[in-house]
Order: structure tokens, then sequence, then C-alpha cells
């Protein structure tokens, strides 16, 4: 995968990278792109995708512990939840219920 020079674009190519089903984290995406100390700025990046007119799975990307932290970027709490349940990914108490199951690492699968 090119690495663009813009870190916000870089993170999005990772995330349009996705696949259907799966989830990663803010921080293995920052380890990815090899600014392990990042991930809060992935996150940014991540609500400024909803701005984007790219199509990038922002659904896809939680915190560490599978919660749905940036549900409130989506225009509404619910649609992050539901966009994961249209791709069987089971939520409840806005966390992914068998998350190491869905964990998708850019670092084992990229590389």
């Amino acid at each position: 995968m090119e690495k663009k020079n813009d870190f916000f674009e870089q993170v999005w190519e990772v995330v349009k990278l996705i696949p259907y089903g799966k989830v990663t984290s803010y921080g293995a995406i920052a380890r990815y792109l090899g600014s392990a100390g990042s991930a809060r700025t992935v996150g940014y990046a991540m609500n400024a995708s909803h701005r984007s007119t790219l199509q990038i799975p922002a659904h896809r990307v939680l915190n560490r512990n599978g919660m749905l932290t940036g549900k409130h970027y989506f225009g509404s709490v619910g649609i992050m939840q539901q966009l994961l349940e249209s791709e069987n990914i089971v939520v409840i108490n806005d966390k992914v219920v068998d998350f190491d199951k869905h964990y998708w690492d850019p670092n084992k699968e990229l590389m």
C-alpha cells in the first residue's frame, strides 16, 4: 500500500481495506502507520471522514476494547451500531460482542 503524505488520508486508505464483518482499533491503525502514539489522531481522522466524499467505513473502527466510542459522529448515536449489525456484528451496551473474533489487525493482514 502506497503511503500518502497526509496522515488522515493514510488512515482512510487503511480503513477502506477493513473487510466486511471485521473491525479494528484506532491504535492498530496508528501502529500500522508507524505512529504508535497517535490513536487519538486516528480518531480525529475518523471524525473528519464523515465530511469526505470518499466511501470510508468508519463504523469499523473502535477503541481497543471494542467500544463504539465514535458513535456520536454518525449523525445519530444508533447509526454506528446499525451499520455494524448489518455486517452480522453483535453490539450490546455500545460494545462489540466477540471483539477478538471480528478483530482485523492491519499489521498482520497488510504486511
